[in-house]
This record gives structure tokens, C-alpha cells and sequence, in this order.
């Protein structure tokens, strides 16, 4: 079986997290310094890199040669938490979704008065934080204010405002943010020769534009074309039919008929696009979408460049 992409390529350290360095540059400079806090408040979009940070300043802290701003990739405890590893027995992940309750806070406080197996520290990652309840969150309100010197905490969440005040203002908070097609573009055709796999002119926008800016469901939507693509080669019209979007012929068409004022040519068009299969909302969205770009065009002119996606 094979791996999903965003799994055989999530990063194992902040230089290979792309779009983040708001984040990843702070938090390498607080490692270089010590200045590392007890508690981390990660948040943003899905699918941006919260909880692959959260895994790599774990890496960073708990490697033998650290605590550092690049782990070693060689000790045990870098192996384990690696791509593809084992996991570390002192770096503990929770899925607050399922494990938000106050007897789980009981627990991780109870937990986390025991001394780390192995490593320097014991690491609790809290995914989908804004899930814990107020009690639950009340519960760790102290040991998150006054926390061993073993313990740290990074809570991730796509919601911070549902994170209690007291919680919040006892983290250090970092917001996350979607990656531009300008970071992400170049980064897929890297990916994508690496798979060796030939995507065609157009295909990578479609791509981004599915993904919203998420690396993450970027990844995914690449791996379903890559996944059906024939003799290594993804076509424009395949990445057209699978990801829903209306042929760029059928958008110009309309944009003539409607710079030309000719009504019997525009529904001509709609008639084509109905017959077809799209999707009439969808054609409707990528046509505003076309004369939007359009418009910009003829307002920006050359520097019409720097604003549009594609």
C-alpha cells in the first residue's frame, strides 16, 4: 500500500517547512538562545504545519545533541520521532476531539508528574485543542501555569478564540497561516519531479486552487492526480474532470460572448457546459473568477503579476 504524499513528505525540521518562517524562525531562535517557554499555542487553517511543528520542536528539544534548532536525524530519539518512526514514549500526542473530557485532564496531570523514560523532556501535544472543555481546561489551568521542569505543552488548534483566556495567555502563541501559490508552486514541481511525474501547463494551479492554501489538501489533491495519471503524465483536462473545474475553452468562450455583447453565443456556451457535465455553480464561480483576473489585468497591467494566482 502506498503512503499518502503529505505523509512520505511532512517535514522532520523547520527548514523544510515551507510558508511558516514567521513561525519557524522565532522558534529556531528561542532554541539557539534557551529561551524555550513551557507552553506553545499553535494556530491556524488545517493542513498549514501546527502539529508537524509541534512534532519537530519536540524533535528539537529532546534531541541528544540539543536542545537545538536542527536536530541530529541520528539519535534514538530523532529516529523515533521522524517521518515514518515509531513515535517517542515521551512525546505524547492527544487527540483533544476524543480526549477533551475533564477525567482525561486528570489523567495528562497525573501523567505528567512522572519523570521523562528516557529523554531531557516530557512533551504533551494537544491536537484539536479548542475541543478540550472548559473543565478540562480548568483542570490543567495549574499545571500549565506552574509545570515541572521536565513538562512542555504545545496545543494546536484551527479555532484559538474557543481556547480559554487562561489558557491562552499562559502560552505563547503563534498563528499559522495558508501558503501563497508563489511558496507552493515551486515546491509542487520539485515534489513532482521527484515522483517523476509530468503535469501539464495549467495542472498546478488547478492544484493550489483545489487546496485553498493548505499544504496539506494540496498534497492530497496532487496524490489523487498522480494516482490515476498514465505513463507518469497528468494532463490539464484529466486534473479538469477529476477536481470538478470548468474547461478554460468554455470560460474564454463566455468572456468573447459577453465582450461582444452576443446573448445567442453566451447561452450557446451555457448549452455546452449543461451537455457536458459541469457543474453549473462551479462554472458560474470560475467564470466570475476569470473576469475578476481579467479585470485586474486591465486595471494593473504588468503588475497584475504579483496579484493573481496563476
Amino acid at each position: 500500500m502506498t503512503t499518502a504524499l503529505y505523509r512520505r513528505y511532512r517535514p522532520d525540521t523547520f527548514d523544510q517547512v515551507i510558508g511558516q518562517e514567521h513561525v519557524t524562525e522565532p522558534l529556531k531562535a528561542a532554541l539557539r538562545a534557551n529561551r524555550v517557554t513551557h507552553a506553545y499555542l499553535f494556530s491556524g487553517p488545517r493542513g498549514c504545519g501546527k502539529t508537524t511543528s509541534a512534532r519537530i520542536l519536540a524533535r528539537c528539544l529532546n534531541c541528544a545533541q540539543g536542545p537545538t534548532d536542527t536536530p541530529c536525524g541520528q539519535c534514538e530519539s530523532c529516529r523515533e520521532l521522524a517521518t515514518g518512526g515509531p513515535g517517542s514514549l515521551d512525546v505524547v500526542e492527544i487527540d483533544a476531539a476524543s480526549h477533551g473530557g475533564v477525567d482525561d485532564a486528570r489523567d495528562l496531570r497525573e501523567r505528567a508528574t512522572f519523570a521523562p523514560v528516557r529523554d531531557r523532556y516530557k512533551i504533551f501535544i494537544i491536537d484539536e485543542a479548542h475541543m478540550v472543555t472548559n473543565q478540562g481546561f480548568n483542570a490543567l489551568l495549574k499545571l500549565v501555569e506552574e509545570p515541572p521542569e521536565h513538562v512542555k505543552f504545545v496545543f494546536a488548534t484551527t479555532e484559538p478564540e474557543r481556547v480559554i483566556g487562561t489558557i491562552r495567555s499562559r502560552t505563547h502563541h503563534y498563528p499559522f497561516r495558508l501558503v501563497p501559490p508563489d511558496v507552493l508552486g515551486p515546491y509542487l514541481t520539485t515534489l513532482c519531479a521527484e515522483e517523476h511525474v509530468n503535469v501539464g501547463d495549467g495542472v498546478l494551479t488547478l492544484v493550489m486552487r483545489a487546496g485553498g492554501g493548505s499544504v496539506r489538501d494540496t498534497l492530497s489533491v496532487l496524490d489523487q492526480l498522480m494516482a490515476g495519471a498514465i505513463d507518469g503524465q497528468v494532463t490539464y483536462q484529466t486534473a479538469v474532470a477529476l477536481l470538478g473545474y470548468t474547461d478554460s475553452a468554455l470560460l474564454d468562450q463566455s468572456v468573447d460572448a459577453l465582450a461582444g455583447g452576443d446573448g445567442a453565443a453566451a447561452f450557446r456556451v451555457v448549452e455546452r457546459m449543461v451537455e457536458s457535465g459541469h457543474d453549473p455553480r462551479r462554472f458560474v464561480e470560475d467564470l466570475l473568477q476569470r473576469l475578476r483576473d481579467l479585470l485586474i489585468i486591465a486595471v494593473a497591467g504588468d503588475g497584475a503579476r504579483d496579484v493573481l494566482a496563476d
